[in-house]
């Protein structure tokens, strides 16, 4: 194998790039919040949340020793994360934890590494989660939405200029940290109403014997503080 191209891949990927203008960052910002706040676009939009959502809980479930044995997605934006071991215990805690922090947290990951300038090592970092995801995936609108994703990340990657991947980059950053934080109100909405009885929050407060309530003020707090450190490195404050 020619050392000269794995050099070359090597600082393609782990090099650094330059920092995009301040006005790109500023406007892929409001392209994510327009993708987040009306009702209409959020229905479709929602979907990549829902992504990040099922595959925290799924990474969470591997690293803590628990037996992964599928996810699916559901094309009305819910999904579901099978995994097998004790069922009670820190590794179920966290694994039930995962699914509302996880678009928050990958997105002030994502946050980091652009305030590192480290924009193609995001984007082949995405696209080899989600190559990984979609092995577990078990139902066919699941492996569509996922490889649909995959394969734009990729095309991105490959295809683009520069400033054209430097762009999508910050719109699935800022999308991931906007878009983190609905869904928690959502959540919080539909328990005040006496809705979703077997949430992420109620499951938490079974196993934990901890008020619901207590891990919905954790889920606000993990998306609001990683939206105001992920925002405050994407603007370079």
């Amino acid at each position: 194998m020619d050392t000269t191209s794995i050099a070359g891949l090597w600082d393609r990927v782990f090099g650094t790039q330059p920092d995009p203008d301040q006005w790109l960052v500023l406007t892929t910002a409001v392209i994510a919040l327009a993708a987040v706040v009306p009702h209409g676009v959020w229905r479709l939009s929602r979907n990549a949340v829902t992504i990040a959502h099922e595959g925290g809980h799924g990474l969470i479930a591997l690293l803590s020793g628990r037996q992964l044995e599928g996810i699916r997605l559901h094309s009305d934006t819910s999904g579901l994360t099978l995994s097998r071991g004790k069922p009670t215990g820190i590794g179920m805690v966290l694994t039930a934890a995962a699914g509302y922090t996880a678009p928050s947290l990958l997105g002030l990951g994502g946050a980091w590494l652009l305030a590192a300038n480290h924009i193609t090592l995001l984007l082949w970092s995405a696209t080899a989660l989600l190559l990984a995801m979609l092995a577990m995936i078990r139902n066919a609108y699941g492996v569509l939405t996922v490889f649909l994703t995959g394969g734009l990340f990729v095309l991105v990657s490959w295809l683009t200029e520069p400033q054209v991947q430097a762009g999508f980059a910050y719109v699935v950053v800022w999308f991931l940290l906007l878009g983190g934080v609905r869904p928690v109100f959502e959540l919080q909405g539909k328990r005040r109403r006496g809705g979703a009885p077997d949430s992420d929050a109620d499951q938490l407060s079974r196993l934990t014997h901890v008020p619901a309530l207590v891990w919905l003020v954790l889920f606000h707090a993990v998306s609001l503080c990683s939206l105001t450190g992920g925002g405050r490195w994407l603007l370079g404050l």
